[in-house]
């Protein structure tokens, strides 16, 4: 199941699991759309392509909730 975290990795924007706007690779590293752009839709981290994370709305999100743990780091 993925994690579903909540902000960007770069930037730091909010990304809710209930939205459209959020892109992971493999490994769930997590950007905006901005910074997808920014990255020519590949991760920093593993090398890999970004692709639209689905969403996950309703009961589906109220049984199994997103992540509150913010991967972004400040510079």
């Amino acid at each position: 199941m993925l994690e579903m975290r909540p902000d960007c990795e770069r930037c730091g924007a909010d990304l809710p699991a209930d939205q459209h706007g959020a892109f992971i690779c493999s490994f769930e590293c997590t950007f905006c759309a901005e910074c997808t752009d920014a990255l020519d839709e590949r991760c920093p981290n593993c090398g890999g392509e970004l692709m639209d994370r689905p969403t996950r709305v309703g009961a589906a999100l109220k049984k199994n909730p997103a992540s509150t743990t913010r991967k972004f780091r400040a510079a």
